[in-house]
């Protein structure tokens, strides 16, 4: 059962690359106006000029950094004063760090928890008496990372994880009305990220395109009883399923090895 979205509006975060321009373009091809949010101005403007051009639904574009304390709330009243209803949410806005926790700067710590998880949640909270009245989709953008421990990536992969159990949580307590509620895992993805990251260790196998992670999201939320959560990418999939046959110790440096050998103490 295809999922209707002619008509609604999505607020989309992480808007102005890889796997938030995807999700512009497929939403957009559905029928729905868009709301676009991030911090390049430019990269949404031009964004917001194709699809404009190419579906002609609406399309706004609302600049704004995310990784900061209020910004859902903002963001929230930015909205509400243009007069836009929310019918589907999209939080795929986050970044991830390759570095020993003891090394990485306190702010872009702060930074990265308040984004990945903080803004997400409030976002949610936000926007769910809307969502609640109509017929869109909540979908998270989590990591094939919140399946072990990262070292190395030590506070992202906690924060996928945490996104990964909420998103879940919230797909149960959303049963019996019509929003449908996924969280997205993909792997190694061929994006920015990596360039925020900082390191290709982080890179672990094969890439996915954004299109193909994007693919994964929309089979899902087109059945009528979809699950809470998806892998992307078979390989993907079977990987995260294996965590489960090593104890944490052996996840825990099996994770490590992969993930570079990041270790405390050293400089």
């Amino acid at each position: 059962m295809t999922l209707d979205l002619h008509g609604g509006t999505a607020l989309i975060t992480g808007a102005s690359s890889g796997l938030g321009v995807e999700f512009a373009r497929r939403f957009a091809a559905r029928g729905s106006n868009l709301v676009l949010v991030a911090r390049r101005v430019d990269r949404l403007e031009a964004l917001a000029a194709e699809l404009r051009a190419s579906t002609h639904v609406d399309v706004e574009v609302v600049p704004a950094d995310l990784g900061v304390a209020g910004a859902a709330a903002a963001l929230r009243d930015e909205i509400d004063r243009r007069g836009i209803r929310i019918t589907s949410l999209i939080n795929n806005a986050g970044f991830g760090s390759h570095i020993a926790f003891d090394q990485a700067d306190p702010a872009r710590t702060r930074s990265e928890i308040q984004l990945n998880v903080v803004t997400l949640v409030e976002l949610t909270r936000a926007f769910l008496p809307q969502l609640l009245q109509g017929r869109g989709a909540l979908v998270t953008v989590a990591s094939t990372a919140a399946y072990q421990p990262t070292p190395g990536m030590a506070v992202y992969g906690a924060t996928k994880a945490f996104v990964l159990s909420f998103t879940e949580a919230l797909w149960a307590e959303a049963r019996g009305t019509d929003l449908r509620v996924l969280a997205v895992s993909p792997g190694s993805t061929k994006t920015e990220f990596f360039d925020v990251v900082g390191s290709d260790a982080a890179s672990v196998g094969r890439q996915q395109t954004s299109a193909q992670v994007i693919d994964t999201a929309f089979r899902e939320l087109d059945r009528a009883h979809g699950a809470p959560s998806v892998i992307s990418g078979t390989r993907n999939h079977l990987l995260a399923l294996g965590t489960r046959l090593l104890s944490r110790r052996a996840l825990a440096r099996t994770s490590a090895r992969l993930l570079g050998e990041v270790r405390l103490g050293q400089r």
